[in-house]
């Protein structure tokens, strides 16, 4: 029987039974900090050509983080859905491999289950020349950052019309997150994708400290300067949990002619629950390619 990875934080991250996850879901999107819209179920017919081919998503509880994750999945739901979509999240609790992919299998949630695109996986390891890669489940066990992404791309797509692949990684340093890039461009130049960089930004410092280094972050980020985020992240020796994930999304959005980041939404969890001397940041980030010919029917939203 085939391996399907069990919704681990459903029930703390977000809620647990499917009624109530939906109506939760609708609320990030409502929400002051949200895009105060909600994604309309179009057919796919009346779906924007895909222009965004990479985002910044955070991933902490729903309450904190979702309505600003919400900016750019309203966004997504207005486009085409990819075929195929890999989340690249850090590994928070160092189980498993360095860079570690899970290749065959379904992935659960209240929602549904989505399935592991096993040729693209297939792909990536036969274009793994130096081997940075491992096939494990270990690593993905109890890890939140890829989970959380994925109620969140069950409401605005069908679940059988896409899949997923999910990394994790442990070893965030410079020239891994490159080469890796690379593997990643090597592996899906003929297929749809959205790659999709979990992480949370500065963690545990108060509103005006975390909102400051967020901000240089993010602006290294949007000008897709690679060398000076990771110069700044290691001066500042940053708390961004997902910054190698950040800098995969950046190298790869480079190699297919994403000239520039746009930022969506920037807020922190101070500015939800009104605590404000130990905060988390949270960015929506999309990654457009250069717009060329004319989209196909907008659906209003």
């Amino acid at each position: 029987m085939m391996y399907k990875r069990k919704a681990i934080v459903a029930g703390s991250f977000y809620d647990m039974d499917k009624e109530s996850l939906l109506k939760q879901l609708k609320n990030c999107f409502l929400h002051e900090i949200g895009p105060q819209k909600i994604p309309k179920f179009n057919k796919i017919s009346l779906k924007r050509e895909r222009n965004i081919m990479s985002v910044i998503s955070p991933h902490a509880g729903y309450v904190f983080s979702g309505p600003v994750a919400a900016h750019h999945f309203l966004e997504l739901s207005k486009e085409e859905t990819p075929e195929t979509i890999i989340i690249i999240g850090p590994n928070h609790r160092g189980f498993g491999a360095d860079i570690a992919i899970m290749d065959k299998g379904y992935w659960e949630t209240p929602l549904g289950i989505i399935e592991i695109d096993e040729k693209i996986a297939a792909d990536i390891i036969k274009n793994d020349n130096k081997h940075i890669i491992q096939v494990n489940t270990k690593a993905h066990q109890y890890e939140h950052s890829i989970e959380v992404q994925l109620p969140f791309l069950q409401y605005i797509y069908f679940s059988d019309s896409f899949k997923i692949l999910p990394i994790c990684i442990a070893n965030q340093d410079y020239e891994t997150i490159k080469e890796f890039s690379n593997i990643i461009y090597k592996s899906t130049l003929n297929n749809s994708i959205l790659l999709i960089a979990s992480t949370d930004f500065t963690h545990y410092e108060n509103q005006e400290a975390v909102s400051r280094k967020d901000s240089e972050y993010i602006n290294d980020i949007l000008n897709m300067d690679t060398d000076m985020f990771y110069k700044t992240i290691m001066q500042n020796n940053a708390s961004v949990c997902g910054y190698g994930a950040i800098g995969i999304v950046m190298e790869y959005s480079k190699k297919i002619n994403t000239c520039k980041g746009k930022l969506l939404k920037y807020a922190t969890s101070g500015d939800v629950s009104g605590i404000t001397d130990q905060v988390v940041g949270y960015a929506s980030i999309v990654f457009e390619k250069e717009f060329s010919g004319e989209k196909i029917q907008k659906s209003e939203i």
